[in-house]
């Protein structure tokens, strides 16, 4: 646990969370669980000693050299999620994880097209994920929303099947589907493979984020907003470019950082390398996210401890983080201001701290 001063602060200052993959929340326990329950059939531990047990899986996560490494193991766990209810189990094992964290807020990605190219419809995933949303919704008072994510490293035609499928079942217009995202390996892949998409929702009000800026140079960033992004996911490269940095700040483009994912994958060796100060001497709003938890040891709270450990920052400092990610939401204003006065709340509270 966090030893920080800030510590209680920082568990109940009300968050709101912009970058999660429900898929990226599949632990190794429940992987083993479903695999078992659904019969299906994990990798050989003589092949991949990784998967003898749930502990050396999760061993092996804590050794990923790249973003293709993890990614190599990502794709592989999906395999066990083969019904509505697994997707349903998958998102409220993270909803309960995150509400303990103080998160009021999720908006959560998803990658269809990965699961319907082993066969699992896009409605069943969909019908998964909606009902694990709407349980947190009832049961946790949280507010969701579902942003479905493209993939790079598949063709763009299937990326384009996946968008046919969900403007065929009315998703967006129904708000079932509240946005589009794009993730998966950044570098190799055109930098505006999705345009064609994007521009399309774009004409619809679609809203729309991005993956940028991760591994790949602050071009891709700057490729992202010009296809019309209205966030973009990650985005440490952009301290690398000053003028770009400057129009995200001055058009409020919120960045949703992944601090503990970061190191994970190599980005960085260490939290306190992330250009946090920098964003915030520059104006540039983000939110602090835990990306892929279940693989990166590390949920919202964990991320948020990490970045005070590494900055010490104050309290004015993280009611700006806080206030910045409700404002970078996609929700309703009404949400918006009742979420600002939980955080004003929370500050109140502890006036005591120094800031």
């Amino acid at each position: 646990m966090c030893k920080d001063p800030l510590h209680h602060f920082l568990h109940g200052l009300p968050k709101c969370e912009h970058h999660v993959h429900l898929e990226g929340c599949l632990t190794p326990e429940l992987i083993f669980e479903l695999a078992a329950k659904n019969g299906v059939q994990l990798p050989d531990p003589g092949v991949n000693p990784a998967y003898a047990s749930a502990s050396t899986l999760l061993e092996r996560y804590r050794r990923f050299t790249s973003l293709d490494d993890f990614l190599s193991f990502y794709f592989e766990g999906m395999a066990v999620l083969l019904t509505a209810d697994d997707f349903a189990e998958l998102a409220w094992a993270y909803f309960v994880k995150a509400h303990a964290d103080g998160v009021h807020h999720a908006e959560v990605f998803f990658d269809p097209q990965v699961h319907i190219g082993r066969g699992i419809p896009y409605a069943t995933v969909v019908e998964g994920f909606v009902a694990g949303c709407r349980r947190a919704e009832t049961e946790l008072g949280l507010t969701t929303r579902l942003i479905l994510c493209f993939v790079r490293h598949l063709p763009l035609d299937s990326a384009a099947e996946v968008y046919e499928a969900a403007l065929a079942h009315g998703h967006f217009e129904d708000r079932v589907v509240h946005g589009l995202g794009s993730s998966s390996t950044e570098v190799g892949p055109p930098k505006d493979l999705f345009r064609p998409l994007f521009g399309a929702a774009k004409e619809r009000g679609i809203q729309i984020t991005a993956h940028a800026g991760e591994e790949g140079d602050p071009s891709y960033i700057h490729t992202a907003l010009e296809m019309g992004a209205q966030r973009i996911d990650h985005g440490i490269r952009l301290a690398e470019d000053v003028e770009l940095m400057a129009r995200v700040a001055r058009e409020g483009v919120m960045l949703t950082v992944c601090p503990i994912s970061n190191v994970q994958l190599r980005c960085v060796t260490a939290v306190s390398e992330l250009p946090i100060r920098t964003f915030l001497d520059a104006g540039v709003p983000f939110s602090l996210n835990s990306d892929d938890p279940a693989y990166f040891g590390g949920y919202i709270l964990d991320n948020y401890c990490a970045v005070q450990e590494a900055f010490n920052l104050s309290v004015a400092e993280w009611r700006l983080i806080a206030e910045n990610s409700v404002r970078g939401s996609w929700i309703e204003e009404a949400r918006k201001t009742e979420l600002l006065q939980r955080i004003d709340e929370h500050i109140r509270q502890h006036g005591t701290l120094a800031n």
